[in-house]
């Protein structure tokens, strides 16, 4: 996307969220319609900043910009790599990280399904479809175990959490089927 003179005076030239000023491009912020300028590098990794973590170190500095979409991709890149210690010491007003939140919210999440496909929801019942032995609680989970009341594992849909034999652990949902 081709960057107009306006946008590119603001940013003085430079990638608004690392500095670099190889292969600038203009990157729109949604779900406003509001742009920032980024590189080349940023944006092979923007939507995965995991695949490149330490180039995102960058962000300890550009979360302090005035321009709230800088604001905005900051505190979405740093939800998406887990920083929370920064997260903690950035401010932003209201009606800004609404408008950040927003855009995470809007982000595909895949729905946890058992051994079958079925798609499972806070709540229900699985079925263990293989003895298991729980790390850490010396127990194994026997094939046949009904777990009842399971919980979704925060950010993971391959991990449910539930009550087996009196303690709650992790179980994997490809040993699980739903009742």
């Amino acid at each position: 996307m081709s960057i107009d003179k306006a946008l590119m005076e603001r940013s003085g030239g430079k990638c608004e969220l690392c500095g670099s000023e190889e292969g600038l491009t203009a990157y729109t912020v949604a779900p406003k319609d509001e742009q920032i300028v980024i590189c080349s590098t940023c944006a092979a990794s923007i939507e995965d900043p995991a695949m490149d973590e330490k180039h995102w170190n960058c962000l300890h500095d550009s979360m302090w910009s005035t321009e709230p979409a800088v604001q905005v991709m900051a505190f979405r890149l740093l939800t998406k790599l887990g920083a929370q210690d920064q997260l903690d010491m950035m401010y932003l007003e209201d009606d800004v990280r609404a408008w950040a939140e927003e855009g995470l919210n809007e982000e595909k999440v895949e729905p946890t399904r058992d051994s079958n496909g079925t798609i499972l929801v806070e709540g229900d019942a699985v079925s263990i479809i293989k003895d298991l032995v729980v790390k850490g609680a010396g127990f194994t989970a026997k094939q046949g175990t009904t777990v009842k009341n399971i919980r979704m594992a925060p950010g993971d849909p391959t991990h449910i959490q539930g009550r087996v034999n009196g303690t709650m652990i992790f179980l994997k949902t490809e040993f699980l089927k739903k009742l």
